[in-house]
C-alpha cells in the first residue's frame, strides 16, 4: 500500500503539491476547510485526487505519514496541534518540493519587502543567459508544481517567513535574505525576534557550498548575523558607498567585487543600466547580479537582462503584492494580440479585468489560454457584451464595473493566494478613461488604495 499524504489547503501551493505527490507515487488526499476554487476543483478531479472542502474531516487526515500545509493555516490550528501530537510531519510546499529537485539549482529570495522584485528579476537574468530556469514561490506559482512539470536547471523561489516555517531539509544554493521589518507579527506572538529567526530559517541548511547574500542596510539582519556562526559564503551588500562589501552603490555605478568558488568577479554597472528606481531597488538589483553571477552566468548576458527588464508604465507593470495576489498594470493592451501575450506570460490563475470600447475583436485567438488560465473575467465599460455574450459560457464568474476602484475591490473579493489580478482590456479606453494611461493610473491607485485600507484595518 503506499504512502498516505495529506495536503491541507487547496490553494496554488496545495494542488501543485498534490500533482506531485500523486507523480511520486503517494497515496494523496487533499482537504480544504473552505471551498476550492473552481479550476482547482477541475484539476484536481481531472487528475483523479481526493478531495475534500467546506471542513477537515479528522478520520481521513490523521492517519497519513505526511502532511503538507498550507502557509495561511497557523502552526496554532487546531488540527496542526493534533497532527504535532501524532509526531506526523508537517511541512510546506517548499519544502515538498524541493526533496525532489534532483540536480537543479535553487535560488531563494526572502525579506519582508522587495523579494518579489529581485525573484522576478533573477529569473529574468537567468533566462536571458539562456538557462533554463522556473520562477515560483509565493511569486504565484507552486514550486512543487514546476517540480512535477520537470525541464528546468534552475529554481528561482520567492519564499515568505509561513513557508521558512514548515522547512526541513530546504537548502537553496543561493539564499538571499533582503530586509527584515515587523510584519506578520500575530502569527509569531507579536514577538519580532521569532519573526526575524523565522526570515533566517533560510540560511539553517547551508554550508560552506552554498551562497548566503543578504543586505547590510537592515539592522536586524547585521545583528542576528553577529549573534550567529554561518557557515556559507557570505555577500553583503549595500546602498551606501561603501567600499568595503562586496556590492555597493557609490558614484552611480553598482559595485560587485567578490570571490566564489574560485571565480573571482570585479564588475561595475552604471545605475543608468537598470530599469528599477530607487536605492531599495539598488540592492534588490545587486541581489539579481550577485546571484546570476553566483550561478556563472556570464556578465555580458546580466548587463543585457538589466537593460530588458524596464517594465514600461502600463505595460505588464508589476504594481504591487496584497495578501498573496499580484496586481499587474497592462493596460496599454488595447488589443487582442496584446492580451494574448499578456495571459501567456503570466504565470497563476488569472483575475482577468478587461472591457471598454470593442473594436471588433475576435476573441477566438485567445480562447484556450483564457479556458486553461482564467478563474474569473472583470468587464469595465459601458457597453460589454462582446465580452460577456463570447466568454460568458466559458468562465465561471463575470462581473461587470464601471470604474477602477469597482473593479479592484471585485477582484479583491474573489481573489485566493497566488492569483494574478490582470488588468488587460483588449480595448480602447476613451469610453470611462481620457486615455490607456489614465485607464492604468486609476488601476494603480485603486490597488494602493486597497493596500493601504488592508494595512490600517489590519493596526
Amino acid at each position: 500500500m503506499n504512502e498516505r499524504i495529506v495536503i491541507l489547503g487547496g490553494g496554488e501551493s496545495g494542488v501543485g503539491a498534490a500533482i506531485l505527490a500523486q507523480q511520486k507515487g503517494y497515496e494523496v488526499f487533499l482537504s480544504d476547510g473552505g471551498n476550492l476554487a473552481s479550476e482547482r476543483r477541475r484539476t484536481l478531479k481531472s487528475q483523479k485526487i481526493d478531495f475534500e472542502e467546506g471542513g477537515h474531516s479528522e478520520e481521513l487526515i490523521l492517519n497519513a505519514v505526511l502532511v503538507v500545509k498550507s502557509p495561511g493555516i497557523p502552526d496554532s490550528a487546531p488540527l496542526v496541534k493534533k497532527l504535532v501530537a501524532k509526531h506526523i510531519p508537517v511541512i510546506s510546499e517548499i519544502e515538498f518540493g524541493y526533496r525532489f529537485i534532483d540536480k537543479a539549482k535553487v535560488i531563494a529570495i526572502t525579506g519582508t519587502n522587495g523579494k518579489t522584485t529581485t525573484a522576478m528579476l533573477i529569473h529574468h537574468l537567468l533566462k536571458t543567459a539562456g538557462y533554463k530556469v522556473a520562477l515560483g514561490g509565493n511569486v504565484g506559482t507552486s514550486l512543487a508544481g514546476l517540480v512535477a512539470e520537470g525541464g528546468y536547471h534552475y529554481y528561482v523561489v520567492e519564499v515568505s517567513s509561513f513557508q521558512l516555517d514548515g522547512i526541513r531539509n530546504f537548502k537553496p544554493d543561493v539564499a538571499v535574505l533582503l530586509n527584515i521589518t515587523p510584519d506578520h507579527l500575530d502569527r509569531y506572538e507579536h514577538n519580532f525576534t521569532n519573526y526575524v529567526s523565522s526570515k533566517f530559517r533560510i540560511i539553517e541548511n547551508l554550508t560552506n557550498e552554498q551562497a548566503f547574500i543578504y543586505s547590510a542596510d537592515s539592522k536586524p539582519i547585521t545583528e542576528e548575523i553577529s549573534r550567529r556562526k554561518i557557515e556559507a559564503s557570505m555577500f553583503a551588500m549595500s546602498a551606501s558607498n561603501n567600499n568595503k562589501l562586496h556590492a555597493y552603490l557609490k558614484e552611480e555605478h553598482l559595485i560587485f567585487n567578490f570571490q566564489f568558488k574560485g571565480k573571482e568577479e570585479n564588475v561595475q554597472i552604471p545605475t543608468s543600466e537598470v530599469s528599477l528606481i530607487g536605492k531599495h531597488n539598488m540592492v534588490n538589483s545587486m541581489a539579481a547580479v550577485l546571484s546570476a553571477l553566483c550561478m556563472e552566468a556570464p556578465i555580458e548576458k546580466v548587463l543585457k537582462g538589466l537593460k530588458t527588464f524596464k517594465n514600461a508604465p502600463h505595460r505588464l507593470e508589476f504594481v504591487q503584492q496584497i495578501d498573496g495576489v499580484a496586481y499587474i498594470n497592462d493596460s496599454k493592451a488595447t488589443n487582442v494580440d496584446s492580451v494574448y501575450y499578456a495571459l501567456d506570460g503570466v504565470k497563476g490563475s488569472i483575475i482577468w479585468i478587461a472591457g471598454g470600447v470593442d473594436k471588433g475583436n475576435d476573441y477566438s485567438q485567445i480562447e484556450k489560454l483564457v479556458t486553461k488560465k482564467v478563474k474569473a473575467l472583470i468587464c469595465m465599460g459601458k457597453e460589454n457584451a462582446a465580452l460577456t455574450s463570447y466568454f460568458g459560457s466559458k468562465i465561471d464568474r463575470i462581473a461587470e464595473v464601471n470604474s477602477a476602484k469597482k473593479a479592484v475591490d471585485q477582484a479583491h473579493e474573489w481573489a485566493e493566494e497566488g492569483d494574478v489580478v490582470l488588468l488587460s482590456p483588449a480595448c480602447a479606453s476613451f469610453d470611462l478613461f481620457n486615455n490607456y494611461e489614465d485607464r492604468g493610473d486609476k488601476f494603480k491607485s485603486a490597488v494602493n488604495k486597497l493596500s493601504k485600507t488592508l494595512k490600517v484595518n489590519e493596526a
